[in-house]
């Protein structure tokens, strides 16, 4: 299954290291291939150097796209990450 979705970087930093650090542990064990676009650049989500280089500021808006067996709940976490800023402080 093939799941495309649009998310809102919230956090003050943007997807700097510490998100970045979470996304990928987040993905560690998904079956999916995971991949994020912003801007012209699409990079696997599951690396967080390529995470990193997409240099994603606060309000940027990043495409999700999940391919795979377990898209759906893979989708729904990483949909769920971003609205929750990653868990930090909502500055």
């Amino acid at each position: 299954m093939k799941l495309i979705s649009k998310v809102k970087v919230k956090n003050t930093m943007g997807l700097h290291t510490r998100p970045a650090t979470m996304i990928v542990k987040m993905l560690q064990n998904c079956k999916s291939h995971v991949f994020f676009t912003y801007k012209h650049d699409t990079v696997n989500a599951k690396s967080i150097l390529s995470i990193l280089m997409l240099a994603a500021t606060r309000n940027s808006k990043i495409t999700i796209t999940v391919d795979g067996e377990d898209a759906d709940d893979t989708m729904k976490n990483l949909v769920n990450a971003f609205e929750n800023h990653f868990g930090e402080s909502h500055g």
